[in-house]
């Protein structure tokens, strides 16, 4: 089973970070560091997995993990884990990215961090691969993108909260409030809209 999903820059900086089990952030960012220095030293002819040894509780688990230009995409996994698929995993996930977003760059990976976790759900939830099909991922992610331009997104929510009220006939409420011996006087609410 997959225990995390780290990508980080060349020079350390993570990228994003899904661990599937619950760490302190000290331990996270002790682990993160840890594997980013078994990862930065090894050569590029060299295998791309190795054992994690001590990272995640136990000498079980391995690092596999693939360099793709800036970015490292790296996968922590127990022993029942294979390699040859989790690398064959981590180039269809950089393939449904850079689909995507078209030509993926660590800049997507920033600004676009929502949509990038919706892939990766996608492709593993649970510590589980779920699907490994590009264009069924693409194509979920489109409906996704489709759904919340129909929505309006959050950019939308206040001028929609604002066409609720009037619908409803909000403005239409008293001017002054008399609750016995305390009188309110209630400001024009059409001044706000």
């Amino acid at each position: 089973m997959i225990q995390a999903i780290l990508v980080f820059k060349n020079h350390g900086k993570p990228r994003l970070v899904c661990f599937y089990q619950r760490f302190p952030e000290e331990i996270q960012q002790q682990i993160i560091r840890e594997i980013f220095h078994l990862v930065l030293k090894r050569d590029d002819n060299i295998c791309n997995f190795l054992w994690g040894g001590s990272l995640t509780g136990g000498s079980d688990y391995k690092l596999i993990y693939r360099h793709y230009a800036t970015l490292y995409f790296v996968f922590c996994g127990d022993s029942s884990e294979s390699e040859l698929g989790i690398l064959d995993l981590i180039q269809d996930l950089v393939e449904t990215l850079d689909k995507c977003f078209e030509n993926v760059c660590e800049l997507d990976l920033i600004f676009h961090m929502d949509k990038v976790c919706y892939i990766l759900q996608e492709v593993v939830m649970g510590r589980m691969v779920l699907e490994i099909n590009m264009n069924e991922i693409v194509a979920q992610t489109e409906g996704q993108n489709r759904l919340e331009k129909s929505e309006g997104g959050l950019s939308a929510a206040p001028a929609r909260t604002v066409s609720t009220v009037k619908n409803i006939g909000l403005l239409e409420i008293p001017r002054i409030i008399n609750t016995g011996d305390l009188n309110i006087k209630v400001p024009n609410p059409s001044q706000f809209v």
